[in-house]
């Protein structure tokens, strides 16, 4: 399999919250895809339980306050870098990266005062990509090319 090779840093769109060019931080020692949420929510209707989300924040480009609306969501026990333990709703969404689309699971949570919203975990990235953490936006950098 040919891999990609992927900087410390890049830039992804995910088509389906209307983001492009959203800041990522490539985490070879994260298992998990994680997104910032402003708002996570567990709704109980007459369809059954629901994940209501906002994600981002007003200090980001790319926030609209929007909430989308979740049937399919799982929870699952996640071990932070500190070693704490929390349960975090995930669900699945597709992101572009080097112009393809990837499906990616991501796991909710609150990434305040972090400089970059997103981080993309082994996961995704050991199946697809060589890191290079000498290098930024490799990714981006393509893009901007192929789009000029």
């Amino acid at each position: 399999m040919n891999k990609s090779i992927i900087g410390r840093k890049d830039k992804i769109d995910i088509p389906a919250l209307s983001i492009e060019n959203i800041a990522v931080k490539i985490d070879s020692g994260a298992y998990s895809s994680s997104i910032h949420c402003s708002s996570i929510e567990l709704v109980s209707t007459k369809q059954g339980d629901q994940l209501e989300v906002v994600f981002l924040d007003e200090t980001n480009n790319n926030f609209n306050g929007k909430k989308y609306i979740f049937k399919n969501y799982r929870k699952k026990k996640v071990k932070s870098s500190t070693g704490d333990e929390q349960e975090r709703f995930f669900i699945q969404l597709p992101i572009i990266l080097f112009e393809k689309e990837f499906l990616t699971d991501f796991s909710l949570t609150r990434r305040n005062g972090l400089r970059n919203p997103v981080l993309l975990g082994r996961k995704l990235t050991s199946n697809h990509f060589v890191i290079d953490t000498s290098m930024t936006n490799v990714s981006y950098k393509q893009k901007k090319k192929i789009h000029k």
